[in-house]
């Protein structure tokens, strides 16, 4: 692992450390903004997995995303499983930053602003996140390992078919 990475990954997982023990012990105090996004969990869920048991409580939600942050950020800054919980991160940072700086409602002007900047701090943070989710640390990634590997079927497949190619020749000779 390089420097870079030793140092950025902990800085990245942060936040999510930090927010997610709050949101475990503070989740009342978030229930009312997460309900716009919590509301919409159980139908969700149902869609996706009929008979899955999924809590509608929000603050139970709340409680649900925070251990999901703490768990995928330090997962993320100790480089266990790093692409993985960086997509992990994403996924929860989307409803949190929704549901939790919509300027766009805000009437008051100061409070819009505030929010608005929060909202894009987080949209940064996501952008991150997404690089850190592709990030190989300079290994081949998959895809290159697919093309790899089709290339070098192509490669064997001609090679092969050459020598076929040059047996059946010598094959024709001997029984002409």
């Amino acid at each position: 692992m390089t420097v870079i990475r030793l140092i950025a990954r902990p800085m990245l997982a942060s936040m999510f450390v930090v927010g997610g023990i709050d949101s475990l012990t503070h989740a009342s105090a978030k229930v009312s903004k997460a309900e716009k996004v919590t509301d919409r969990v159980p139908t969700l869920a149902d869609k996706i997995a009929p008979g899955l048991p999924v809590p509608t409580d929000p603050a139970t939600l709340v409680r649900i995303n925070g251990a999901v942050q703490i768990l995928a950020g330090l997962t993320l800054a100790t480089g266990r499983m790093p692409r993985l919980s960086a997509l992990v991160l994403a996924a929860s940072l989307a409803p949190t930053t929704y549901a939790g700086h919509p300027f766009w409602e805000e009437k008051d002007k100061a409070a819009r602003a505030a929010q608005r900047t929060q909202f894009f701090k987080n949209a940064s943070i996501m952008g991150g996140l997404l690089l850190a989710s592709v990030d190989t640390a300079g290994k081949p990634g998959v895809a290159w390992r697919a093309r790899r590997a089709a290339h070098d079927v192509r490669r064997e497949a001609r090679q092969l078919a050459k020598q076929a190619h040059a047996e059946a020749r010598v094959a024709k000779a001997h029984l002409s």
